[in-house]
């Protein structure tokens, strides 16, 4: 409106924290992600432990350190799409962008209040994972130390690729606007057509497998990758997975300011 003062970036990243903390599904979705990703790594690798030692799993023991990514990855996704969903389901979205008419700037917001909170949080998950897991690979003599290769890559890649999965939800959260269809479509995209993907006949299938997000993101967050798949390097699979996520964000940016709230 004529002769209203626009809110700076620091004002509106300050609402989007407040509003971010003060929905309940905040804390239950950290606590869930905690719960699986350092939880399931610890538990999984008290159970394989000794198999690991006599080398009768078939996969490494390195492979079995952020195991538990497989699920909390679950959390990140659903926590990313309801940034944005929540927001259109309670009809708070034309309250925002009626205060903030530059709808670029919400998105911004939005996405450095969640990059940063599923960045600490993957790593502080991954840690601990590591942490309980190994202290039992140790007992066998398994164990790895955070100076054997890939492993403070892995323990940091899971707070980027936690903190990019959250982008590719809020993301297509903003194209969708339903929490159930947006969640279902995320969750579809990175863990079953990713899989299914493998079976696809060919070098063409193997690229295509390797490509797609959560293979290509996920990569980063592995010490080792289980059960031998073919993946990307490190930190190659991690370029493509971010360029994949900033296409995915600019086109829903550019639906967001197009489309009524």
């Amino acid at each position: 409106m004529p002769g209203v003062r626009q809110p700076g970036f620091a004002q509106v990243l300050h609402a989007e924290w407040v509003k971010f903390w003060t929905v309940r599904s905040t804390r239950w979705s950290l606590g869930l992600l905690f719960a699986l990703g350092a939880g399931l790594t610890t538990l999984v690798c008290w159970a394989a432990a000794t198999d690991l030692a006599a080398g009768d799993t078939g996969e490494a023991p390195a492979a079995f350190l952020t195991w538990g990514l497989l699920f909390s990855q679950l959390t990140a996704l659903a926590l990313g799409t309801l940034v944005v969903t929540s927001e259109y389901g309670t009809g708070m979205m034309r309250a925002t962008v009626t205060a903030v008419p530059r709808r670029g700037r919400v998105v911004a917001a939005k996405v450095v209040v969640l990059t940063v909170v599923l960045f600490v949080a993957g790593v502080v998950t991954a840690v601990a994972g590591y942490l309980g897991g190994n202290w039992f690979l140790d007992r066998e003599g398994v164990g790895l130390a955070l100076s054997d290769d890939g492993v403070l890559r892995a323990l940091l890649g899971n707070g980027l690729y936690l903190a990019g999965l959250g982008v590719f939800a809020l993301a297509t959260g903003l194209l969708i606007r339903h929490t159930a269809a947006a969640l279902t479509v995320g969750m579809a995209l990175v863990l079953v057509v990713g899989n299914v993907a493998y079976a696809l006949p060919g070098t063409w299938g193997e690229w295509v497998a390797k490509l797609l997000p959560g293979n290509a993101g996920g990569a980063v967050a592995q010490v080792a990758p289980f059960n031998g798949g073919a993946v990307l390097a490190p930190w190659t699979g991690f370029g493509v997975f971010v360029a994949e996520v900033a296409a995915l964000l600019l086109v829903a940016v550019l639906v967001f300011r197009r489309r009524d709230a």
